[in-house]
């Protein structure tokens, strides 16, 4: 190989990546930065990496390009993997992917290295972005190839090649940060039956120090997109970033579960997700109103496929781009405000109101019938009925000649 481009976080193992790449393939490194909305100073990432001996430096901003064209699409799925988790690395991988693919051809590099580890999801995420998008280039997996068994050896060989890292052996928690969650593995994590101590959560407020007030907010969407934030027009990544800040301010959005990984491991995760945790929420709302029963009946297995499909890794496959288009079509009356009512850690829906809607007052109301002729039930039951009816008969008539045998 020419060069490699390596996925580049500043954090402990790719800067560890860095050094050891130029140890043992001697050619030229460039990092790759993508700005995902992790909220730190990108500029000293930038240094560290020429520091640690890459020949460039790329920061790319991904923030608009992750939320319009990932985090909008999962609110529009409903994409929740396993009851709980909403997807917050999952979604950023493949867009990270497709922004170290295309830097990578722009560079004249032959090679993408990255820092999963060799147990977790990152790993199939990038490899089969990179497979599904430019198969030619060469795959560096680090993890699955040197000789360090965990991270306690990579803070020595840290510290050997003067390398400042920001984990401690004492406090060696994962975290994974982005507009639209942070997550936390390893340490005390990896005990499933250890609480999470509180010092842990740097976004969410403690719902029982959160405030004593409930606040109400109402959130609008246009075909089952997100466009504002009571009653206020926002961009993509600045609506996130506004009902984020709510959210978090009632500590809602916080989990702490076990996944079945890809692989077939099992893993501990905390995640905090303020923001998207409500908007999912105030989109099933609306949903609700303006989806008719059997497209809904669908529409929740394929939310359930497309969860899975993001979560293993899947995004360019034909399979995921065929169950997103089939959700679009779903969405075009998905018009529509919900309002929800935020208290110390939980979130309710108060209202929802579609223009669209398939809700008729007098069709479900108890006062009046409306257009509903109540004699029509009585048939309706008895077609129902007959397959149980006969399914009964046949069953009794078993019976009673298992009787007359016994």
């Amino acid at each position: 190989m020419k060069k490699i481009l390596l996925a580049y976080s500043g954090g402990l193992d790719t800067s560890c990546i860095m050094a050891w790449l130029k140890e043992t393939y001697n050619v030229p490194v460039v990092a790759y930065c993508a700005n995902v909305g992790q909220d730190e100073d990108l500029e000293k990432v930038k240094e560290k990496a020429i520091k640690t001996g890459a020949e460039k430096c790329i920061v790319d901003d991904l923030c608009s390009d992750f939320v319009e064209n990932y985090v909008f699409e999962s609110i529009k799925a409903n994409g929740i993997y396993e009851h709980d988790y909403l997807l917050g690395t999952s979604l950023a991988r493949p867009c990270i992917a497709q922004g170290m693919i295309t830097a990578a051809l722009k560079e004249g590099c032959d090679a993408i290295a990255h820092g999963a580890t060799g147990k977790g999801n990152d790993q199939v995420r990038f490899e089969l972005a990179v497979k599904a998008l430019a198969p030619h280039l060469q795959i560096i997996a680090p993890w699955r190839e040197w000789n360090f068994s965990g991270r306690n050896e990579l803070i020595e060989y840290a510290k050997k090649h003067g390398i400042p890292v920001p984990v401690t052996i004492e406090k060696p928690y994962s975290m994974d940060a982005n507009l639209m969650h942070i997550s936390y593995e390893g340490g005390i994590l990896e005990d499933p039956a250890q609480a999470p101590p509180e010092d842990l959560f740097l976004w969410t407020t403690d719902p029982e120090k959160a405030p004593n007030q409930a606040e109400e907010v109402t959130i609008e969407f246009q075909c089952g997109v997100p466009v504002a934030v009571n009653g206020k027009k926002l961009a993509p990544a600045d609506l996130l970033k506004t009902i984020n800040a709510i959210g978090a301010a009632h500590g809602v959005g916080r989990i702490d579960i076990v996944e079945n990984r890809f692989v077939g491991i099992k893993s501990r995760g905390v995640y905090e997700t303020p923001g998207v945790t409500l908007l999912i929420q105030a989109h099933k709302a609306v949903e609700s109103l303006t989806l008719d029963r059997e497209v809904a009946h669908m529409k929740a297995n394929w939310s359930l496929k497309f969860a899975e499909l993001t979560y293993n890794g899947f995004w360019f496959a034909p399979e995921a781009v065929l169950i997103r288009k089939a959700i679009d079509a779903s969405q075009g009356n998905v018009t529509g405000w919900a309002k929800l009512k935020l208290y110390k850690g939980s979130s309710i829906v108060i209202g929802r109101y579609a223009a669209g809607s398939l809700y008729d007052t007098k069709l479900s109301s108890f006062e009046e019938m409306g257009m509903f002729d109540k004699h029509d039930s009585g048939g309706f039951i008895n077609v129902n009925g007959l397959r149980l009816s006969a399914w009964s008969k046949c069953n009794e008539s078993i019976e009673k000649s298992l009787q007359t045998i016994a």
